[in-house]
This record gives structure tokens, C-alpha cells and sequence, in this order.
């Protein structure tokens, strides 16, 4: 691949070390977690993440593989829809479902976008999030109902965030945004100028994480990074991935207790080579556990 593409291991050489007292996060939309089971499954047997953050599993929760996630140690939880959306936790502590649906969600949780867990062994709140897309139909470009959607989601989540921020909880909010938040997170700003991706309103309610407290740990450790894209999709089509042609989407966004903790992360790109891979790769980030 192009010597573009950051280098996960060189980035996160701190990994190997003392991992006994670190825990790894990721999130990764998975595009189907029964189509990618074996490449998921290696990726956690390779890359150890304490904790796995997945969208778009794209089943119903009763089909999600918990077996097979436990039969290599990993506890899980999901909330899936046929055939679309769906989210799930994983991790190799016990985790206590807590809510299955945003709060304050323009849909009521009709969509399967947002789970939530809790973990006694790190007295920590975990969220995955699928945000909507927000793009309008094809037949009806001027339909502005989806974006509207992903406004009014995007505002309950901040809202829940900040609650959250305010009883002091401990929580880690990862998943895919599909927001491109800067013109450098996209290998030509111009062909999404005006989209459900670019427009000012979304990216003001992106940002409104941030105004929460919440740290964004890719944007924390990789501040040093410029002129080297970092992205964490690439389409199926054109050959987006052999070109670089990518876009940032996918982030973890940490609470002050966790931000204080953060050693280093990345994008883990190259799983997005794998046959029958996601067009998403997994992002990744090290705590400190002491």
C-alpha cells in the first residue's frame, strides 16, 4: 500500500509493553458481523483489545455470535435489526447491559443504533453508537428527512453525553459518526461539499462533544500527524482503497477520568486489505489502567 497510510505498529510500539497494565479499545464497523466472523475473530486474537466497540453487525440480536465470541473469551452484548444498522459490545470482562436505545432518540430506539454497558471490573460506562448517515434518497435528493434524523440523534447524544459528564461517570463513547469533521478527513473534500457528512450543522453537533469535556483520542495523539491522512474507510467501489481514497469516520471519544489515561491510538488500516473485509477498519487506543 501507499507509504500514506500511517502505520498502525509504529504508531502503537508502546502496546507491546507492560500490557498486563494496559487496556486496548477499539470500535470498528464491522458491515455485517456474520460476513466478517472470521476476520473479526482473528483481529481479536491478534490484536487483544480488552474491549470491542462493533456497528453495523446486520442481524437480529439473537443471531449475533455470542458463542463464538465467548469461545475465544470475550463477553458480550448486542441490540441487531434485520439486515441494517445493529451495535454491540464485547470484551473480556463481564459487561451489564444498561440501555438498548438513546435517550431522548428522535425514534424511540426504533433504529438500532446506540448500546450501552456497564463494566464492574473497570467501573466504567461503554457506548457504541451508529450514527445515522443523513444522506437523502436517491429518487428524492431534496428529501431532507434523514438529515433532519441525524441532526435530532446527533443532539440526544451530546445532550446524553453531558449528562453523563455531569453525574461524573467513568464512560467511553466509541463508533461510527459519518461526519467529516475537517476537509483534511476526506481524500477530496469537494466531492462531499454539501453533504450529510460536511454541512455546518453537522459538524457543529460533532463538535459539541467536545464541549462536553469528551477527548477524542485519535485527535489527541495524532495532533502531530499533519500532512498524513488518517482514515478510517474506504468505499467498495473505484477502487477507493488501492488509491487511499478515504475518509475519517470512526472515533472513541473518552471521559475526563479515561482522557487523563490515554497513551496512544491509531487506525488499524490494514485489516481493511483482508478478503471480504469492512470498508471500515477498526480504531484503536491504549488507557492506562493505574
Amino acid at each position: 500500500m501507499s507509504g500514506n497510510f500511517h502505520n498502525c505498529a509504529e504508531s502503537l510500539s508502546s502496546f507491546v509493553q507492560n500490557e498486563q497494565k494496559k487496556i486496548c479499545v477499539s470500535t470498528w464497523n464491522v458491515n455485517s458481523v456474520k460476513a466478517r466472523l472470521p476476520i473479526l475473530t482473528t483481529y481479536l486474537q491478534e490484536k487483544k483489545p480488552d474491549i470491542i466497540m462493533m456497528q453495523e453487525i446486520k442481524t437480529e440480536t439473537e443471531n449475533f455470535p455470542a458463542f463464538e465470541l465467548s469461545c475465544i473469551g470475550y463477553h458480550s452484548v448486542a441490540k441487531g435489526q434485520k439486515s441494517y444498522n445493529g451495535v454491540a459490545l464485547a470484551a473480556v470482562y463481564p459487561l451489564e447491559l444498561i440501555r438498548e436505545s438513546l435517550p431522548g432518540a428522535p425514534d424511540n430506539g426504533e433504529q438500532s443504533r446506540f448500546i450501552e454497558a456497564y463494566c464492574p471490573a473497570l467501573k466504567t460506562r461503554l457506548i457504541s453508537v451508529y450514527v445515522p448517515n443523513g444522506e437523502p434518497p436517491p429518487t428524492d435528493p431534496g428529501n431532507t428527512a434523514r438529515l433532519e434524523y441525524k441532526l435530532a440523534w446527533l443532539d440526544a447524544l451530546a445532550a446524553y453525553a453531558e449528562q453523563l459528564m455531569n453525574q461524573d461517570d467513568p464512560f467511553i463513547i466509541g463508533g461510527d459518526f459519518n461526519v467529516i469533521e475537517y476537509d483534511d478527513d476526506v481524500y477530496d473534500p469537494s466531492a462531499f461539499k454539501n453533504t450529510a457528512f460536511t454541512l455546518s450543522s453537522v459538524r457543529q453537533r460533532f463538535r459539541a462533544f467536545y464541549y462536553t469535556g469528551l477527548t477524542n483520542a485519535l485527535r489527541r495523539t495524532q495532533a502531530d500527524s499533519a500532512g498524513r491522512p488518517l482514515y478510517s474507510y474506504w468505499d467498495y467501489r473505484g477502487g477507493a482503497w488501492e488509491k487511499n481514497n478515504g475518509i475519517l469516520l470512526d472515533h472513541l471519544f473518552l471521559s475526563p477520568v479515561w482522557a487523563d489515561k490515554l497513551i496512544s491510538s491509531c487506525v488499524d488500516s490494514e485489516t481493511r486489505s483482508e478478503q471480504k473485509a469492512s470498508d471500515h477498519a477498526p480504531v484503536r487506543c491504549l488507557l492506562s489502567s493505574v
